[in-house]
C-alpha cells in the first residue's frame, strides 16, 4: 500500500491506499493560516510540517496493526505562492500562501505595462497576486535581504520533500507557473527577464524528470515511523493530482474541484497560447508524456459559500435544506462570487475584482441568498471549464461535491452529467497513481474511475440555467468597468 499525504490550504491529510483506490484509513489536522494585515497570508513551515508528521505517524500505526506494507510516502498539496527556504530547508520567512495579496500593485503595474502579456505570450501562465512571479517581485523590491538569504524559492511540496529527502528539487506541474516553457519542461528566460528577475535565476530549483522517486532519509524516517530510504514521490500538486486521482484519462475530460478554490482544468493533447489571448490561467505538466492540463483556477470556491452562509446565520450543515428551500433562480436574486481579497484569476484577470448581488428584495429569504451565491459559483465553473476546452466528462471533487443539492445544481448548469468518485481524498489518490507509476507498477486507472456516483443533469434546469448563464456573462461585462483597474 501507498500513504498518500495531501497538504492542503487549511487542512492537511493522510491516506492508507490500496492498488484499487480505496482508502483503508485517513487522518486530518488543521493547518492555520496567518493574516498578519495589508492582505498578506502566510503560513509556518515548521507548523506544516509538523501536520504531516501528525497524520502519517497515525496511518503508519493503522498500517501496522492491519498488518499492511507501506511501499511509498507520495506528496501532493497546494501550489503556487512562495515558500523561500535555505540550503538545509529552514524557511526565510514565513511562507507566503497563494491567497496572499501583497503584490496586486505590482501585478496591476505589469497589465499595464505589458509584462503580464509578455509573460503569458512565452509561458502560457496567467498571473495573479499570490503567484510567485509578482511575489518574488515584489520581495525583490521591498525585502530584497529575504532573497540574498534564500537557497530556493520553491513550493509547498517540495519543501515537504526537502525536509524529508535533503532534496532540492520541484515538480513540472508545480513550477509550470509562471516561468516554465511546459512543452520543453524548461524555465524561460524571457520570461524571467520580462519580470526583472533573471538575477534569481538561481532561486529556482531544476524541475524533476517524470518518474523520479527520492529517499526519506533518517531523521524524517524516525519521526514519521517509516524505514529510512523508503521512496518518496513529490507530486504533481493538488490541482493536477486531484484530476488524476478523481478519474481524469481522456483528452477533453474534466476535473472540477469544489474546494477553497474553485480548481478547473481539462485535459490536452497540446499546448496553444492564444497570441493577444486575455493571460489568465495556465498551462500545467503532467506526468504523463504528451499530456497537459489547461487549468482556469478561478480564486474562490467554497469560501464564497461559508461567507454567505455566516452572513445570514447559518452553518454548513443548513446547506440541504436552505438549497431546498429556494425555487431554481433564488427568487429572482443573482450574484457574482468574485469575493477574494486578490480579485480574480481565472477565467480573466483582475485585482479589482468583486463579488455583487442583485435582484434583492423585501421578500428575498436566506435560502435565496444562499441559491443565489451556489449558482453563480456553478456558472463560474462553466464559464472556466468552457474557456480551458471541455468537450468529455466531468469529474468533481471537493468539499461543495459532498452536497447533493449542490452537486445538483452543477450538473444542471453544465448541462452535462457530474461524476462524483466515492473516495473524497482524490488529491491523494492521485499522488499514489502517480507514485505506483514511478515505481513501475502502475494500477489499473479504469478501475479507479468506476468507483464514483454519477449526478445526471434536469433537462429544465438545465434549459433554465442555459438562459440564466447568458445572463450570468452580460453580468460581468456590465460589473467589471466598475470594479476600477479592470481591462478589457
Amino acid at each position: 500500500m501507498i500513504i498518500g499525504v495531501d497538504v492542503g490550504t487549511s487542512v492537511t491529510k493522510a491516506s492508507l491506499l490500496g492498488r484499487d483506490g480505496s482508502a483503508l484509513v485517513t487522518h486530518s489536522k488543521r493547518s492555520a493560516l496567518h493574516r498578519p494585515g495589508g492582505g498578506r497570508v502566510e503560513q509556518d513551515l515548521d507548523e506544516v510540517v509538523d501536520s504531516v508528521v501528525h497524520v502519517v505517524q497515525r496511518v503508519v500505526a493503522a498500517a501496522a496493526q492491519a498488518g499492511e506494507t507501506v511501499e511509498a510516502l507520495a506528496l501532493t498539496g497546494q501550489g503556487d505562492g512562495l515558500w523561500l527556504r535555505d540550503e538545509a530547508g529552514h524557511s526565510v520567512g514565513n511562507a507566503l500562501s497563494w491567497l496572499d495579496a501583497r503584490a496586486a500593485t505590482a501585478l496591476q503595474e505589469w497589465a499595464e505595462s505589458g509584462v503580464q502579456q509578455e509573460v503569458y505570450a512565452h509561458t502560457g501562465a496567467g498571473m495573479f497576486p499570490g503567484s510567485a512571479g509578482p511575489l518574488l517581485a515584489h520581495l525583490a523590491e521591498h525585502e530584497p535581504d529575504r532573497l540574498e538569504r534564500a537557497a530556493v524559492a520553491g513550493y509547498c511540496v517540495d519543501a515537504i520533500v526537502q525536509r524529508f529527502t535533503g532534496e532540492i528539487t520541484v515538480d513540472a506541474s508545480d513550477a509550470s507557473l509562471p516561468f516554465l516553457d511546459v512543452p520543453r519542461r524548461a524555465y524561460s528566460d524571457e520570461a524571467l527577464r520580462a519580470c526583472g528577475l533573471a538575477e534569481h535565476r538561481r532561486l529556482l530549483a531544476e524541475p524533476a524528470p517524470r518518474g523520479q522517486l527520492f529517499a526519506l532519509g533518517g531523521k524524517a524516517a524516525a519521526e514519521l515511523g517509516l524505514p529510512a530510504g523508503l521512496p518518496v514521490s513529490a507530486g504533481p500538486f493538488d490541482l493536477p493530482a486531484c484530476a488524476f486521482g478523481s478519474g481524469v484519462g481522456a483528452v477533453g475530460d474534466a476535473s472540477l474541484v469544489i474546494g477553497t478554490t474553485l480548481g478547473c482544468q481539462v485535459l490536452r493533447d497540446d499546448v496553444h497560447i492564444e497570441p493577444g489571448g486575455e493571460p489568465a490561467g495556465m498551462w500545467l505538466a503532467t506526468p504523463l508524456a504528451d499530456r497537459y492540463l489547461r487549468v482556469m483556477p478561478a480564486m474562490v470556491g467554497t469560501a464564497n459559500l461559508d461567507w454567505v452562509l455566516s452572513t445570514v446565520g447559518h452553518d454548513v450543515g443548513d446547506l440541504e435544506s436552505l438549497l431546498a428551500g429556494s425555487e431554481r433562480g433564488a427568487g429572482g436574486v443573482s450574484a457574482l462570487s468574485f469575493l477574494s481579497t486578490s480579485g480574480e484569476r481565472a477565467p480573466f484577470v483582475d485585482a479589482k475584482a468583486r463579488g455583487q448581488f442583485t435582484g434583492l428584495s423585501l421578500e428575498t429569504t436566506r435560502a435565496d441568498m444562499v441559491r443565489a451565491m451556489c449558482e453563480a459559483v456553478a456558472y463560474a465553473a462553466r464559464h472556466n471549464l468552457e474557456t480551458a476546452g471541455l468537450t468529455g466528462q466531468v469529474a468533481a471533487c471537493g468539499g461543495g461535491a459532498r452536497s447533493a443539492e449542490w452537486s445538483q445544481i452543477f450538473a444542471d448548469v453544465l448541462g452535462r452529467p457530474l461524476h462524483v468518485p466515492h473516495e473524497e481524498g482524490v488529491g491523494a489518490r492521485g499522488a499514489a497513481m502517480t507514485a505506483w507509476d514511478s515505481l513501475g507498477e502502475p494500477v489499473d486507472r479504469q478501475q479507479w474511475a468506476a468507483a464514483r456516483r454519477t449526478v445526471e443533469p434536469d433537462p429544465a434546469a438545465a434549459a433554465f440555467y442555459e438562459r440564466g448563464y447568458r445572463e450570468y456573462l452580460a453580468s460581468i461585462d456590465r460589473a467589471r468597468p466598475h470594479w476600477g483597474g479592470a481591462t478589457a
